[in-house]
């Protein structure tokens, strides 16, 4: 048999909060459960997690601020539940790096098809899909890691990549002089079964551009191709 993936809930309605955790439990689940970020912090350093439910307004630091830190630090996967529906608060989620996004009130039978897809989706590995070479990739004086999944500067300094900064940097980086459209990009960093916005690639190139041109208003990286999608240009060299 094998070991029952470990999910940290956050949320600090525990009247949301508990009876959902006993449902993943009866469903074979192992669930540690935080009603706010700072104990969500203390379990984060405490166990290993295989996936991350995350509600976004909580009291003190809020599911996005968390976000942030959890796609920095790792790769598991993170799913917003939250009671907030509007587009951008998905678009924000997503920029962040979290996996899918849900909105209360939702059934507690498509949570867990939710959280089976994300599962299916990291089993995957994304350095497979991606074609990640056995190093990384060196590209217009920069140094883009796979071991660390890190992005090093001309004068080696570690600038920091959320863990959807890394996959978007990593699918253009590896198809390098290919044109990838928004659907290609999404079907590459998170799958279409995601649920994401078209919008999120974008917010996420833009975020990319902000950190590796020059000048992000003129990328002479990550080019745009009107009507296409993007490409990187330039010269790639596998580590």
């Amino acid at each position: 048999m094998t070991q029952k993936i470990h999910i940290l809930l956050v949320d600090d309605e525990a009247s949301l909060r508990e009876p959902l955790a006993d449902y993943l439990v009866k469903q074979g689940y192992k669930v540690q459960q935080a009603s706010d970020a700072s104990v969500a912090r203390s379990l984060l350093n405490a166990y290993d997690f295989d996936i991350i439910l995350l509600d976004i307004m909580m009291p003190g630091e809020d599911g996005l601020s968390l976000c942030r830190f959890v796609t920095d630090k790792t790769d598991t996967p993170v799913i917003f539940i939250s009671a907030r529906t509007e587009e951008t608060e998905r678009i924000i989620g997503l920029e962040l790096g979290a996996d899918d996004y849900i909105t209360k009130p939702f059934s507690p039978r498509e949570l867990v098809a939710r959280i089976k897809v994300v599962l299916r989706r990291a089993e995957k590995g994304g350095g497979k899909q991606l074609g990640t070479s056995g190093g990384g990739y060196q590209f217009s004086g920069w140094t883009l890691k796979s071991d660390t999944r890190s992005l090093i500067d001309t004068d080696g300094v570690n600038v920091s990549l959320s863990s959807g900064e890394y996959q978007m940097l990593l699918a253009l980086v590896s198809r390098a002089g290919k044109v990838l459209n928004r659907d290609q990009l999404l079907d590459i960093t998170q799958g279409r079964e995601a649920h994401a916005f078209d919008r999120a690639v974008d917010n996420q190139i833009s975020r990319l551009r902000r950190k590796i041109e020059t000048d992000p208003k003129n990328p002479e990286i990550i080019k745009t191709v009107w009507g296409g999608g993007y490409v990187l240009a330039g010269e790639v060299k596998s580590l």
